[in-house]
């Protein structure tokens, strides 16, 4: 399984653990930037990760800023994405059972760096139920967004 990483200056030190961690795991892992807490913009590592996922070249993705909002905001402009903000390992696991989230938004400056990684582990590690009430939910959520992305042509 290989993640995609994005954060910016405000989700670099929390995205450095998540390195560790993912390297402690085995896991394969591409980093989108940024690459130092020099100030920078979200939008652009949101969007790099989620193409990544979107395009299959990674299975999943993780993108961090001070809170957690912009980056999923930007990550979710992304045909295809479902990023999750999630703050507890509840949500985490409920939004990959229920919603086959394939990205995971995260607030640096909101949680610490032991429940981060909790929740982190906690999406990695928890597989789609594939119920067919949630199947026929992100089917027509898919339905909206191609639905979307017509009247935008």
């Amino acid at each position: 399984m290989s993640i995609a990483l994005g954060c910016d200056h405000g989700g670099y030190a929390l995205k450095q653990e998540i390195i560790r961690y993912l390297e402690e795991k085995g896991m394969e892992y591409r980093d989108f930037g940024c690459m130092d807490t020099r100030s920078c913009d979200y939008p652009g590592y949101a969007v790099a990760a989620a193409r990544a996922v979107a395009a299959g070249e990674c299975e999943k993705g993780i993108v961090i800023c001070t809170t957690g909002i912009g980056i999923s905001i930007a990550a979710n402009k992304v045909k295809g994405i479902r990023c999750a903000l999630c703050s507890d390992t509840v949500s985490a696991r409920l939004t990959r059972e229920h919603n086959d989230t394939n990205m995971l938004a995260l607030g640096a400056g909101i949680i610490g760096t032991h429940l981060a990684l909790g929740i982190v582990d906690t999406f990695l590690c928890t597989a789609f139920s594939g119920e067919e009430k949630h199947c026929r939910r992100v089917a027509q959520i898919a339905a909206f967004e191609a639905e979307e992305m017509e009247q935008e042509t």
